[in-house]
């Protein structure tokens, strides 16, 4: 039997990153693997390790907590630094992008037969183009990917057997870049179940739109406040779930939140929201895959992505969702007038999204 330590520094089913922590760790699992996973929080099944990390929790406490990239850099690759310590003798690693480097060059001295990088992202050459652009538009909240974490990122993809990526558009994005397709592997990600159609919706005469997820430039959201602003609907509402990391953003929040009253933040469990709205939006310039929308679509809500994430993949056009041109408010806006007054199906059966993905593949 294999043995596979799993490494992420993210809670295990919590967040983007921890959902995919959990999907990995689920699929070794059914492989009939043995599995042990190292990240920040504890689980009972599996069994998880919790790795602290006591230098960057005292590191951010410094002015090094305002920049994101730093901020992003440290936790990884301190994450990385203390995984690597504890590394027990195995077969196989599979670590997570950009905080896998010295566990991978640790497993090598320990005889490891097989590195897997998890690329929860597309190629980090791509996403680094990708936000550039958003930050050339808005630059007062920078992104989380600086130049040491592109490089520390660009060695792990040299070091590790196996990319493995969460949709088609990321695995295009490597093979762009010269990487050979038998090195890359995908693997399929789906929704907790708690997310289904509600019983009922409001018939209030309120046209909803929610986006939930973090509340940054590079979610796109400048964009989708942009598109929303020109929304002549007095009855419209947009209710963003989730919250911001700068101090950048959250001026600029509270700046649309005093000019338009029709907008609301709602940190919480974004389920009431999605069971509510009219339409979801995911405006973001760059995600590899992106729960949010996939679960904006369990609940029968209707979806509008970019076209620089991998969920674009299980939109069925005029069906149950929209694709726009990635930063475009003026698409967003357009599509938004157009579900206003035409109902989508929204709904779509988990059979159907595995169907609809492996369409692309």
């Amino acid at each position: 039997m294999t043995k596979r330590i799993i490494s992420c520094g993210a809670p295990y089913g919590k967040g983007g990153l921890g959902l995919h922590l959990q999907e990995v760790t689920q699929h070794a699992l059914k492989q009939n693997e043995n599995v042990h996973c190292f990240c920040f929080s504890t689980r009972t099944d599996p069994d998880c390790t919790a790795v602290d990390t006591p230098l960057f929790q005292t590191l951010m406490k410094t002015p090094l907590r305002m920049f994101p990239g730093w901020r992003s850099y440290l936790s990884c690759t301190m994450f990385d630094t203390e995984v690597a310590k504890k590394l027990p003798k195995a077969d196989a690693l599979t670590g997570f992008v950009g905080q896998s480097l010295k566990s991978f060059q640790r497993a090598k001295a320990l005889g490891y037969k097989q590195l897997e990088v998890m690329a929860a992202n597309s190629h980090v050459d791509n996403v680094r183009a990708l936000h550039a652009q958003a930050n050339k538009l808005h630059n007062f909240d920078p992104s989380w990917l600086n130049s040491a974490q592109i490089e520390y990122t660009k060695e792990e993809y040299k070091t590790a057997d196996t990319v493995i990526v969460a949709s088609e558009y990321s695995r295009l994005t490597f093979l762009e870049r010269g990487f050979d397709g038998k090195n890359i592997k995908r693997l399929y990600f789906y929704n907790d179940p708690r997310f289904v159609p509600p019983v009922s919706r409001p018939d209030d005469g309120y046209f909803r739109i929610v986006y939930t997820g973090s509340i940054t430039v590079a979610k796109g959201i400048p964009v989708l406040l942009e598109a929303f602003s020109r929304l002549s609907t007095k009855n419209a509402r947009l209710t963003l779930v989730g919250g911001y990391a700068t101090r950048g953003m959250r001026q600029y929040i509270e700046q649309w939140l005093a000019k338009d009253s029709r907008i609301i933040m709602a940190p919480g469990d974004p389920l009431p929201h999605l069971q509510q709205a009219d339409v979801y939006i995911h405006p973001s310039w760059e995600d590899g895959w992106a729960y949010a929308p996939a679960e904006a679509l369990a609940c029968s809500t209707p979806v509008i992505v970019t076209e620089d994430t991998g969920m674009k993949e299980i939109v069925i056009e005029g069906v149950n969702g929209y694709v726009v041109p990635t930063g475009k408010w003026e698409a967003i806006l357009e599509r938004l007038e157009y579900i206003q007054n035409h109902s989508l199906t929204g709904f779509t059966p988990p059979e159907q999204l595995q169907q609809a993905s492996l369409q692309g593949v």
